[in-house]
């Protein structure tokens, strides 16, 4: 006995309007044009430094590490923070911290760095060192 469905026993999904690509832009053109971005620094890796007090928060929490695959990235930026004011922000990718390679450790082992560390820097954008 054949447990397939029939085609028409599917339910029907309806997409959204085709919309057409933007105009091409030629490259000599793209320079000097409203809806052309050239400025590449935004995703490029930046180094931010954060003082920690004793006992204080540095206003920020993170997520991943090797377990999960991914490195470890900022999830949470608390508002008027020094973090904040530093320029983090939610998504940003920890890449090192105080020259501690960040890309491939696990997240409890980066808690336990972390919890006695004095200073950070840390790098973003898209990615970001910490």
């Amino acid at each position: 006995m054949d447990s397939r469905i029939p085609y028409d026993d599917y339910p029907v999904v309806f997409l959204p309007a085709y919309e057409n690509p933007p105009a091409w832009i030629p490259p000599h053109e793209r320079v000097y044009h409203p809806d052309y971005n050239n400025e590449l620094t935004q995703f490029l890796p930046r180094i931010v430094t954060l003082k920690k007090p004793p006992g204080a928060q540095l206003g920020f929490n993170i997520r991943g590490g090797k377990a999960s695959q991914l490195g470890i990235f900022i999830s949470k930026v608390i508002p008027d923070s020094d973090a904040h004011r530093a320029g983090l922000q939610e998504g940003d990718q920890v890449l090192a911290v105080n020259d501690v390679d960040f890309q491939d450790i696990e997240h409890s082992k980066k808690s336990q760095f972390t919890a006695l560390e004095q200073r950070r820097e840390v790098r973003g954008g898209s990615e970001l060192d910490i």
